[in-house]
C-alpha cells in the first residue's frame, strides 16, 4: 500500500472502506456507460459478468457500439437487450452507417477508435458523464464505474483508471511496461514539454477504463483503430490539462491476453499505439530524433526489464527475461515518424449528429433484403 501522488491527482485505494459518502450526488443515474464490443464478446463470461455487474447500477444508458457480421447482429443484440439495462445497441458496421459515412467524407479504416468515437456522441446526450471501459476484464465489478466518477464529483474533468496486470503467476501489461514505457522514459530524458511529463504521469497509460464530462466527451477526436487510450490522453491534456486530470487505483485486474507476433497481436498494435503516441507528443512540441530513438529505447527498455525481473523474483513470479527483451526489438520497429493525422472530428464539429446514428446503426434482428452486411 502507498500513498505517492504524481503529477496529476492520484486517487489509492488504502483500505476496505469503500467510496465515502459526501461526494456528491450519486452521479451514476446521470451517467452513460460505453461498452465497445466485437464478434468475440458474444455471450463470453467476461462480457457476461460486466453488463450483469452495470445491471445494480441503473446508469442513465449504456451505449454497446458493435462490430459483427449481418448474421451475428441479430444475434447479438437479442443477448444483449435480455439484461435489465437502459442498453442503446449500434451496429458499427452496418450498411447503412458505412453509406452515410461515406456520403459525408467520413469513410476509411474501422476498429476500436470509431467504435467508440460513434457512441460517444449518443452518449454525451444521455448523460452529464460518459464512462467507456472494455467487455474483457474477468475481475471487472460495478464499483470500478463509481470509482471512475468519483473525481468527477470533485470537479476534475477526466478520471482514468489503473490497475495491477497480474495473472498466472507472470507480470502482464507488456505493450505498456515494455513499449510506451520505455518510450515516454526515453524522448522525456532529452525534451521537456509538459506534455512529455502528463503521459508519464499516468500510472497504466494504456487503460481502457476512463470516465469524463459529457463536455469533454464532445471534445475528443479518436484515431480509428488502436490508440485511442493515448489519443484521449492527448485530448485530455488540451482541454482538461494536468489539474483537471485525476487516476483513480482499480485494484488487480485480469483481462483476456492478446499474442505477441502479429498483426493482430501486440506487435501490429504497437505501430498504431506508437504512431498516435508520438502524434500527441509531435502537437505537443516534440521532435523526436527518430534517427537514433530505436537505440535508446532499446537502452531504457533493457534497464526495466532488470528492475522487472527483480520485482517478479520478489513477489515469487515467474519472469522471462529474454522474451521480454525480445518484445522490445519487435516494438522498437514501431517507433517512426506518425505520418498523415487520420483523427475523427469532434463531436462538436462533426457533419453528422447523434440521431444520424441512431437511425444508420440501428441493429435489426432479420437482415433486411438487399443488405450485405460487413464483417
Amino acid at each position: 500500500m502507498e500513498y505517492v501522488q504524481e503529477r496529476i491527482t492520484t486517487l489509492h485505494d488504502l483500505g476496505d472502506a469503500g467510496l465515502p459518502d459526501g461526494l456528491g450526488d450519486d452521479p451514476v443515474a446521470e451517467t452513460a456507460v460505453v461498452v465497445p464490443m466485437t464478434d468475440r464478446e458474444h455471450e463470453s463470461p467476461a462480457a457476461a459478468r460486466v453488463l450483469g455487474e452495470l445491471e445494480a447500477l441503473d446508469p442513465a444508458a449504456v451505449v454497446v457500439p458493435v462490430r459483427a457480421s449481418s448474421e451475428r447482429i441479430g444475434p447479438f443484440r437479442e443477448w444483449l437487450e435480455s439484461f435489465a439495462l437502459p442498453i442503446e445497441v449500434l451496429w458499427c458496421n452496418a450498411p447503412t452507417f458505412e453509406d452515410g459515412l461515406a456520403a459525408v467524407g467520413l469513410e476509411g479504416e474501422t476498429g476500436k477508435g470509431r467504435d467508440v468515437w460513434l457512441a460517444l456522441g449518443p452518449a454525451a446526450e444521455a448523460g452529464d458523464y460518459v464512462v467507456v471501459h472494455d467487455a474483457d476484464a474477468r475481475s471487472y465489478g460495478a464499483d470500478h464505474v463509481r470509482r471512475l466518477l468519483a473525481p468527477l464529483t470533485m470537479d476534475f474533468a477526466f478520471s482514468k483508471g489503473y490497475y495491477a496486470r497480474v495473472e498466472r503467476g507472470r507480470l502482464y501489461g507488456r505493450l505498456f511496461r515494455l513499449f510506451y514505457e520505455p518510450l515516454v522514459r526515453t524522448l522525456a530524458a532529452r525534451h521537456d514539454e509538459p506534455i512529455l511529463e502528463y503521459c508519464g504521469a499516468f500510472r497504466y497509460a494504456l487503460a481502457g477504463e476512463f470516465a469524463m464530462t459529457a463536455e469533454l466527451a464532445r471534445e475528443l477526436r479518436p484515431p480509428r483503430t488502436w490508440g485511442l487510450e493515448v489519443g484521449t490522453l492527448g485530448d485530455a491534456f488540451e482541454h482538461a490539462g494536468f489539474e483537471g486530470t485525476a487516476q483513480v487505483d482499480l485494484g488487480v485486474h485480469e483481462h483476456d491476453h492478446r499474442a505477441v507476433a502479429g498483426e493482430a497481436g501486440l506487435e501490429g498494435m504497437s505501430h498504431t499505439v506508437g504512431a498516435e503516441l508520438l502524434r500527441v507528443l509531435e502537437a505537443g512540441g516534440v521532435d523526436p530524433d527518430y534517427e537514433t530513438l530505436p537505440a535508446r529505447y532499446r537502452e531504457t527498455g533493457r534497464a526495466l526489464i532488470s528492475q522487472y525481473r527483480a520485482d517478479a523474483a520478489f513477489n515469487g513470479l515467474a519472469y522471462d527475461p529474454e522474451g521480454e527483451r525480445d518484445q522490445l526489438d519487435r516494438y522498437a520497429e514501431a517507433i517512426a515518424p506518425p505520418g498523415p493525422d487520420r483523427r475523427l472530428p469532434r463531436w462538436r464539429d462533426a457533419p453528422i449528429d447523434p440521431e444520424f446514428v441512431r437511425e444508420r446503426a440501428r441493429p435489426w434482428l432479420e437482415p433486411r433484403i438487399g443488405s450485405a452486411g460487413g464483417d
